[in-house]
């Protein structure tokens, strides 16, 4: 996909999207825990995108690329591929136009994504896990239907949209040092990355990932697209490589990208659910870990931090079997 700067969306742009897609979604709450704020010697403001329609910050991206595309493209449904949040995401937004939607999802999607996509009327292929099969997949069901293709991230009607997060944080937080996103195909964290320059300059934003999907890390430091193959981490969401639209985006305006330990994810996931009392799915905790594991670049500050969904396997919590407890967490 070429990259033309001219085309990446401006504050106006954010601004046209939050407008478009307002009426659909929700307004997310800012939430603070006393406990968190010590275990990590910073102040933290918690955006609970987990509480987004679709228990992900994905369907503001997608409504917006749906509910803006002209009546003539929009009639043979759209298609993407997703691990499941904008998947489900999709799935929402072309309901809401009255279209279909159809969702290539990897073998290994969490069960509980896939039914999610059922329910809210999504057409289903699986496929191999690994980008190029997805890629693959995805073209056999355009040229079947003829639909649009609606990226989870390199598209950016898509970008637009989820640069509202971070407008909407700053107008319930005007003085954030940072603000912490994770970070897998690029879109959020490119988002809030333009989000943050439009409606506060002097915030730092830094990206938050895996170290078993460390694509952005790596593309980061050498300036160059460096993608991965079938990363295994427990963060599912997180397990896509960034995009042509994304990268220049994210190398360019993120202060660092900061990755984090399966361990620490899976800590950080349990230390949301047991201090502040709300699901998170490990993608969505990300974040959290990358800021116990890197203090220093936090130490004292007023942080942002965008937990981006919910969409948790409740049955299938990733520290069941393992010895986590409360004494070895609150010495992370």
């Amino acid at each position: 996909m070429t990259v033309n700067a001219r085309d990446v969306p401006n504050r106006e742009k954010v601004l046209d999207a939050r407008r478009c897609i307002a009426p659909y979604v929700h307004h997310t709450p800012v939430l603070t825990c006393k406990a968190l704020d010590a275990l990590t010697g910073s102040r933290l403001f918690f955006k609970c995108e987990n509480f987004q329609k679709g228990g992900a910050f994905k369907v503001r991206g997608a409504l917006h690329a749906v509910l803006t595309l002209p009546g003539s493209l929009a009639g043979k449904g759209v298609a993407t591929h997703s691990s499941g949040n904008h998947a489900q995401a999709l799935s929402i937004a072309a309901g809401l136009r009255g279209i279909k939607a159809y969702v290539v999802m990897p073998e290994n999607a969490p069960k509980n994504k896939v039914e999610a996509v059922k329910e809210y009327g999504g057409d289903i292929r699986f496929c191999y896990p690994a980008l190029s099969a997805r890629e693959a997949t995805l073209q056999e069901v355009l040229d079947e239907h003829g639909a649009v293709e609606i990226h989870p991230y390199n598209d950016y009607r898509i970008i637009a949209g989820q640069a509202t997060v971070a407008a909407e944080f700053f107008e319930t937080i005007t003085h954030a040092d940072c603000l912490v996103a994770p970070v897998g195909g690029g879109g959020l964290l490119s988002g809030t990355i333009l989000g943050s320059r439009f409606f506060s300059p002097a915030t730092k934003v830094y990206g938050a990932e895996p170290e078993k999907a460390n694509d952005a890390w790596q593309s980061f430091r050498h300036k160059r697209l460096i993608p991965v193959s079938n990363p295994q981490t427990v963060a599912d969401g997180l397990r896509t490589s960034l995009g042509s639209l994304t990268f220049p985006i994210i190398r360019d305006g993120a202060a660092n990208i900061l990755t984090t330990s399966e361990e620490s994810i899976v800590r950080a996931m349990l230390l949301l659910w047991e201090r502040m009392k709300i699901v998170t799915e490990p993608s969505g905790a990300v974040p959290l870990a990358a800021i116990l594991d890197h203090p220093r670049y936090f130490a004292g500050k007023r942080v942002g931090v965008i937990l981006s969904g919910g969409n948790a396997n409740l049955f299938q919590l990733p520290w069941m079997g393992q010895q986590l407890n409360n004494q070895s967490i609150s010495r992370s």
